[in-house]
């Protein structure tokens, strides 16, 4: 696995009141979601990224009020042609 470091101001952590281990975590899942949410990447593998199962994927979906079902509407009709 590859590492990054970015830099924040100390204050960061205590005007979220999170610890570093905690901000970093919630960074992931955020930036997970986002890129999920884009199209840019899987649903497993944004579960990946996040660092959690594919239930706490959907989870924390849910938190960000961002869909399950990333289809646009081409991708839904050919779903329901291939369905049928």
């Amino acid at each position: 696995m590859q590492s990054i470091e970015i830099q924040l101001p100390e204050t960061v952590f205590s005007a979220l009141r999170k610890a570093p281990e905690e901000f970093v975590q919630e960074m992931r899942v955020a930036a997970a979601v986002k890129w999920y949410e884009l199209g840019e990447v899987s649903q497993g593998k944004a579960a990946e990224i996040a660092g959690l199962s594919r239930a706490g994927f959907i989870n924390a979906l849910a938190r960000y009020k961002v869909s399950v079902l990333q289809y646009t509407a081409e991708e839904l009709a050919q779903e329901l042609t291939d369905v049928t």
